[in-house]
């Protein structure tokens, strides 16, 4: 019965659009005349009811852009700082990233800069990178592209307009989300608390404070947009026009998140296994999300060709699980209907879908050559317990905080925004209404054709079930690492707000209650207005004061003592000299000198990762010979030790960064749940700050401040006592 009931989903979808088209206006000019409205009145209403709608998404995204920036100049002093102090406050990957950027703008024309990023070997010593391909460049191509073609060389500097596009696409982030509210809601008001409870809680929702061009700042803005296009694809009763102008955005979004962040397919993976549940109970019209597999796969084939022939893209879990899907498709096409065969299929059909996808993508990996981060593998091996291990890389990254699981803050700061209570009371009502429709498709009850306001089903529309099914998943992965929490907050933002402004879900609730001494539907409508209304007096009261605060704080960040290294770099260091040092700094020193680094911030390339923990043993208890041998096979001309490091005293014992090196290199014995540390060397840091034999044969110090000691790698070793 399930089956008749999608096979009439799909008869549905076959109707002539232009037919569907005429009988829509016939069926409100009928309902309007009953009310004693005109058709002309009810254009006019829906015409300002889109504008102010319209106008108010975009004067949210607007404002928000404004705000970030005015954040980011009380921050920094940016107007006020000379370029190398600016270029200071990007830090780690953010560095290498804004450094390319500089390096397009500085190239005599942009086909010889693409040229070099292709075949750069003047970042990293001894290794000629494919930067645009490994470090997903794209954004910094078009945002040199604009700058250059634009003609705002002469307007503007080069920091301030990309700064500005980043700041752009975080106002459209916003206004994405708004969209997607407004959509499901039918009220724009749910727009605004979303965008409000966006910005309170901003240290939850963006990770733009701390990285501005980081990849998901520049990616996540156009996944958002593709969100919004889909909730609108996928809603009943669309008019023929706008159902053509969602399928086409959320084809053109899809394609360029892709090519924005590395790692796209895997939160498309997620999307996709969303839409596949909604499928598999028969919630949605086939066709439609069988179309926007297709519209993954297209993303993938031109990714995988305008990305360098990305094979990271072809053993990806995304083209797998579609591939198996399709494929599932024609499986039970060939099924005649009303089989015991077919609802044996139907019941199977989860347990076939993921056995092909698996199958698939173990085929593909033996097939197909790719250099998948394998670390990536063992990471979730040991996070979920099911392996230990001593490299140094692997319990670096389970210390960061990113990757841990989320803190009891984070829950405080939800609630107290009265964000977490809302969502969770919006999340129960539409997981229990979803629940009663999926029971009625089994018992073979058919969705209705439309829902209407007093029937209390909210389960029944297939772009809500979808958002239920796809907060669910991200929330399950926030639970495990913090690092989610930005994809995952936004859109808790976005479901409670259509919750509370939603006269559909307070009607699914009355249903359940049985209401009768008030009119059910009066009090969802009045409660749609009040409850949001009142949250939003609430929020203003208690975080709008702090929002204009932080606008009006003067904040001070200087970083002299890194002015200083910079500046003495770019003076007396030789131009073909070659640092080595902690990753970080190393993205800093690229960035603000220009220098040849050995080692950079990166963590999804094997050779880079290796390096990371070689440089890394100056930090260790190892001899100056062995540190000698490991800079020196590098071609490292010069060693810059950080203080911060060296006498780390971190909050977590057993994460700083020299616990972790004495545990891979065996420096440590554990007896008692008490730590031994042993070794016939005491930590290099330390001792290379004696200036006494044999560390002065090997290294000689060339600058030093409160923060950072410079040495020289001697080419002639000279054997004084």
């Amino acid at each position: 019965k399930m089956s008749s009931g999608a096979a009439d989903l799909r008869q549905r979808k076959k109707q002539n659009c232009s037919e569907s088209d005429k009988m829509a206006p016939e069926q409100r000019n009928k309902e309007n005349s009953k009310l004693g409205r005109s058709p002309k009145y009810m254009l006019i209403q829906r015409f300002a009811k889109l504008f102010f709608g319209c106008l108010a998404a975009v004067t949210s995204g607007m404002m928000y852009a404004v705000y970030l920036s005015t954040y980011h100049e009380r921050k920094f002093w940016f107007s006020s700082r000379q370029e190398l102090e600016r270029e200071i406050t990007f830090q780690g990957d953010s560095a290498i990233y804004y450094s390319f950027y500089k390096e397009l703008l500085k190239a005599p024309s942009f086909e010889r800069g693409v040229y070099e990023l292709t075949h750069n070997n003047k970042t990293v010593s001894l290794k000629t990178i494919n930067a645009v391909q490994q470090m997903t460049l794209y954004p910094e191509l078009i945002a040199s592209v604009l700058y250059q073609a634009s003609g705002s060389e002469e307007v503007i500097e080069p920091v301030y307009f990309y700064i500005g596009i980043v700041f752009g696409l975080q106002g459209i982030y916003v206004t994405a989300l708004f969209v997607t509210s407004w959509v499901m809601s039918g009220t724009w008001l749910a727009g605004m608390l979303t965008v409000a409870w966006f910005i309170i809680n901003r240290t939850d929702t963006t990770r733009i404070d701390y990285s501005i061009p980081s990849r998901e700042n520049w990616a996540l803005p156009y996944f958002a947009c593709q969100v919004a296009a889909l909730t609108g694809y996928l809603k009943k009763n669309l008019n023929c026009s706008a159902e053509k102008f969602c399928y086409l955005l959320v084809n053109a979004s899809t394609y360029t998140f892709m090519m924005m962040w590395e790692y796209s397919h895997y939160l498309l993976f997620v999307q996709a296994i969303s839409l596949f549940l909604l499928d598999s109970f028969a919630l949605a019209q086939t066709e439609k999300v069988h179309e926007v597999y297709k519209i993954y796969l297209f993303s993938l084939f031109l990714g995988y060709l305008l990305q360098f022939e990305n094979s990271a893209l072809l053993v990806s879990p995304l083209l797998s699980f579609v591939a198996a899907l399709m494929l599932s498709k024609c499986l039970q096409m060939n099924m005649k209907k009303s089989t015991f065969m077919s609802r044996l299929l139907k019941i199977m059909y989860i347990y076939l879908v993921l056995t092909v996808a698996v199958t698939l993508n173990f085929l593909l990996k033996m097939f197909v050559p790719h250099k998948e981060n394998e670390h990536l593998l063992k990471f979730i091996e040991v996070k979920l317990g099911l392996n230990t291990t001593k490299n140094f890389t692997m319990n670096w990254l389970l210390c960061q905080e990113s990757l841990q699981a989320p803190s009891q803050d984070f829950f405080l700061r939800l609630t107290q925004s009265s964000l977490l209570p809302f969502y969770i009371l919006v999340l129960i009502i539409c997981l229990f209404s979803v629940t009663q429709v999926i029971f009625r498709r089994i018992c073979g009850e058919p969705l209705k054709e439309t829902v209407k306001l007093e029937d209390g089903r909210i389960g029944e529309r297939p772009e809500i079930v979808y958002h239920v099914i796809h907060t669910v998943l991200l929330g399950c992965l926030a639970m495990c690492l913090e690092g989610m929490k930005y994809l995952w907050t936004p859109y808790v933002c976005m479901l409670a707000a259509f919750g509370v402004c939603s006269p559909e879900l307070w009607m699914t609730l009355f249903k359940w209650l049985r209401l009768k001494a008030v009119h059910p539907i009066l009090l969802a409508l009045i409660l749609s207005m009040a409850v949001p209304t009142i949250i939003g007096f609430s929020l203003w009261k208690e975080f709008f004061p702090r929002i204009m605060t932080e606008l009006t704080e003067l904040q001070e960040f200087y970083d002299p003592d890194t002015v200083e290294l910079m500046t003495w770099i770019k003076r007396q260091a030789p131009v073909a000299a070659v640092f080595a040092g902690s990753p970080q700094l190393m993205g800093v020193i690229k960035l603000c000198t220009g220098w040849m680094v050995s080692s950079l911030p990166l963590y999804n390339d094997d050779d880079l990762l290796k390096r990371n923990e070689n440089i890394y043993q100056i930090y260790s208890k190892r001899s100056a010979e062995d540190i000698y041998k490991i800079l020196t096979s590098y071609k490292a001309n010069f060693l810059v030790i950080e203080d911060s490091i060296c006498n780390e005293v971190g909050p977590v014992r057993g994460c700083r960064v020299k616990d972790l090196l004495d545990i891979a290199n065996g420096h440590v014995v554990c007896e008692e749940d008490d730590n031994y540390a042993y070794s016939k060397y005491g930590r290099f840091c330390h001792e290379i700050k004696m200036n006494y034999s044999p560390y002065v044969n090997y290294f000689t110090r060339v600058y030093w401040n409160r923060s950072y000691f410079v040495y020289r790698i001697n080419t002639v070793i000279s054997f004084q006592s």
